[in-house]
């Protein structure tokens, strides 16, 4: 009976120092990414800086491979069904939280499927209106639409997104009603808001500067207590008298339920002293991030207050 005890104390015992072992010489092979959003917006740029640099710290290739599709739950899907390894991770978004409401998936739950790892960012708004377009302030726009309801249009890359989010939380705010045109790819957006297709956009900022500061869009204002540094001559909602929410787009990294938490303590690690790199830091300024870091725990309370936040909104903003 001792003997089989003891057995079973070092067997116990040998597999805890393999699975230690494994956590400490992680990655041994490559590691994908789950992105559920189509290569080119703020959330894959974001990915592909985080994976560059955990390629170079790994020795292991980090591979970003994108999902879209369903708002975000695609992508997700495949994430929360991977093997909980620490070899496929998710840079998820705020449709994480708001699709719990809007768009409820069966394949997987945002909180009993997922390990957090990391909240990585937020980033600012900005409110474009195509060259040619006659607003030229917040106010305009604003008292136009409120004469004429309906008739302009936005573009976003589906319910739940960001862009369809900011919008719909900036038409309840001004008291203005404006058509939702959906799109899939963020270049075919860009594309119609610029030739004037579209009349308002409400995209994140950093995937847009380049337009703005080309003259192709003309940026009216951006969200946050404070002016984006690269646009530093375009106002804040609040300085315009619009109580705009602070960010609506965050980003956040999720290995799949049961990952090994010394696998998910080496990732978040590694992640802090990325995010203080400063070319890191550099491009956060020029792209419009607002890095946030810290640990698991502090984005498992996020992800649940967002989940509450989103279904108290949809029960007074019609957010489909």
């Amino acid at each position: 009976m001792r003997a089989c005890a003891a057995g079973a104390m070092i067997a116990t015992a040998l597999l805890a120092a393999s699975a230690g072992a494994a956590a400490q010489n992680y990655p041994e092979r490559p590691v994908r990414v789950l992105i559920a959003f189509p290569a080119g917006g703020t959330i894959d740029t974001l990915g592909r800086i985080i994976a560059q640099k955990l390629t170079e710290a790994w020795g292991q290739n980090v591979v970003i491979e994108n999902r879209p599709g369903a708002g975000g739950n695609i992508g997700a899907a495949a994430a929360a069904k991977s093997a909980p390894d620490g070899y496929t991770l998710h840079l998820g978004a705020q449709t994480l939280a708001v699709n719990v409401t809007l768009q409820p998936s069966t394949e997987f739950d945002p909180v009993k499927d997922f390990d957090p790892i990391m909240l990585v960012a937020t980033a600012q708004d900005v409110l474009l209106v195509p060259p040619n377009s006659p607003f030229r302030s917040v106010k305009e726009l604003i008292d136009y639409a409120k004469a004429h309801p309906g008739e302009l249009n936005y573009a976003s890359l589906g319910t739940g997104t960001s862009g369809h989010l900011a919008t719909v939380m900036f038409s309840e705010l001004a008291g203005i009603k404006l058509q939702h045109v959906p799109y899939t790819s963020v270049s075919q957006a860009t594309t119609d808001v610029i030739s004037g297709r579209i009349a308002v956009f409400l995209p994140t900022l950093g995937g847009h500067l380049g337009n703005v500061a080309a003259g192709r869009m003309r940026a009216l204002a951006v969200s946050g207590t404070t002016r984006a540094a690269q646009l530093p001559d375009v106002p804040t909602f609040n300085e315009l008298g619009v109580k705009f929410v602070d960010e609506t787009s965050w980003y956040a990294l999720f290995a799949p339920k049961g990952t090994r938490k010394e696998i998910i303590a080496k990732i978040n690690a590694e992640l802090e002293r990325i995010l203080a790199l400063p070319d890191v830091r550099e491009k956060g300024v020029t792209l419009g991030y607002r890095y946030i870091g810290g640990p698991p725990e502090k984005l498992a309370a996020f992800l649940n207050n967002e989940i509450a936040k989103w279904a108290e909104v949809a029960k007074s903003v019609a957010l489909k």
